[in-house]
């Protein structure tokens, strides 16, 4: 074949190449928002977002709307973390104002975690574009249902910018939580790993009247395009964006559902570490010991490797961390088969496992591991020593249930 033929031939199979990924990138409601412009033309619209809200061109929320015409964005709204994602875990974030744009931030993460009459008043439609992780105690969703009761209150339109579950739609997985547990890390009866993204979680929380006093929001979601339920988050195309101080990366978000647990407890779940989440441990614990028992028991899809880490303050990540500046014994988690690990199980067994191999060193913030849980049979099993197939098997009648009564409001195949 003649070179220049060759390199013809060449650039038409990159040229197909690139055309092929484009079509089937996936594409998130911000993407799409253009196509709906006629909901926001006019209007004075209110954006509750932060710093993981880009386009696949890199965009950021707020500069997409401040292009649109005849459209004034006139308050900003951020979750936890701040609307730049930079405060640490817990911590309470204020209000500001922004000068270049002349217009406030107010934090819904400090004072109040629900929007206010007096934050709305300026606000034709309230906007929500964040990335959440897929996790039921991830706090982003909350904001976003709290938001939408505000609105439905004050009868201002709601609209989600819908982005991909990063666990998948498939996957669900735990026990729904139970109505006397509810709080900031879990408000509605869903399962620990949901499976669904923030549009489908906003119709479902809308849809089933869990709004404050039955109210129903004026909602809209802009879904995405290219997006399939079997998807992670690195099959979409998109670049992962740190969620949280916390959550760097997929493989961190993967066993979050489950090694969240250990925050409950007064073991290290590695803040203060460069792995967070993927390691855990205390001084207390050795290594070996624990990583050679949990293995024994051959969960699905992990495996667990002994190692030493030292906790040290990270500024916006953990400025005092368990165990700070003390070598803790531990495990490194390691996702061999992502499809069958089961995470919040996993880490249920890591707490049992813990408890049974130091039961005189496990300490428990009963009232914090039951909220994540969403339960307190799941500590109770644990302390009393109780099957932890038999605890699963309990559950599995309610989730069916969940996975019944969601498939309505699910909006991708």
């Amino acid at each position: 074949m003649k070179r220049s033929a060759y390199l013809s031939l060449l650039s038409l199979l990159l040229l197909f190449s690139c055309t092929t990924r484009t079509n089937h990138q996936v594409l998130t409601g911000l993407d799409n928002i253009h196509q709906h412009e006629k909901l926001f033309r006019g209007k004075r619209v209110g954006i509750i977002t932060n710093h993981t809200a880009v386009n696949s061109r890199g965009e950021h929320v707020i500069d997409v709307f401040d292009k649109m015409e005849d459209v004034t964005i006139t308050a900003l709204f951020g979750p936890e973390h701040g609307i730049r994602g930079s405060a640490e875990a817990g911590a309470k974030v204020n209000s500001a104002y922004d000068p270049t744009k002349g217009i406030p931030i107010y934090s819904l993460y400090g004072k109040t975690r629900k929007p206010i009459p007096e934050m709305l008043k300026d606000v034709d439609v309230l906007v929500f574009d964040i990335q959440d992780i897929g996790a039921r105690f991830y706090t982003y969703i909350y904001t976003m249902a709290l938001a939408m009761e505000a609105a439905a209150e004050q009868g201002i339109p709601f609209v989600v910018l819908d982005r991909p579950n990063p666990l998948n739609g498939v996957a669900v997985e735990g026990n729904i939580l139970e109505p006397e547990f509810r709080s900031f890390v879990g408000l509605y009866p869903l399962p620990v790993r949901h499976g669904m993204t923030v549009g489908e979680l906003a119709r479902m929380i809308n849809g089933e009247g869990w709004l404050a006093n039955g109210v129903q929001a004026d909602l809209t979601v802009i879904p995405m395009k290219n997006w399939r339920r079997s998807m992670w988050f690195d099959q979409t195309g998109l670049k992962f964006i740190k969620t949280s101080p916390n959550m760097p990366d997929l493989e961190t978000a993967t066993v979050y559902p489950g090694i969240c647990l250990l925050e409950g407890t007064n073991v290290s779940a590695g803040r203060g570490t460069t792995a967070p989440f993927k390691i855990f441990g205390a001084p207390w614990i050795d290594g070996a010991q624990l990583a050679n028992t949990l293995n024994a028991m051959h969960l699905p899809g992990v495996t667990f490797r002994d190692t030493t880490f030292t906790p040290v303050p990270i500024e916006g990540a953990a400025l005092n961390p368990k165990f700070k500046n003390r070598t803790c014994g531990g495990i490194h988690i390691v996702v061999t088969d992502r499809n069958h690990f089961k995470p919040y199980l996993t880490g249920i067994y890591v707490v049992d496992t813990i408890h049974r191999l130091y039961p005189d060193s496990l300490q428990w913030k009963p009232s914090h591991f039951d909220r994540l849980c969403g339960t307190d049979k799941i500590r109770h099993a644990i302390t009393e020593h109780r099957n932890i197939k038999e605890l699963e098997q309990s559950w599995q009648k309610r989730l069916k249930r969940f996975l019944e009564k969601r498939n309505k409001y699910l909006i991708y195949k």
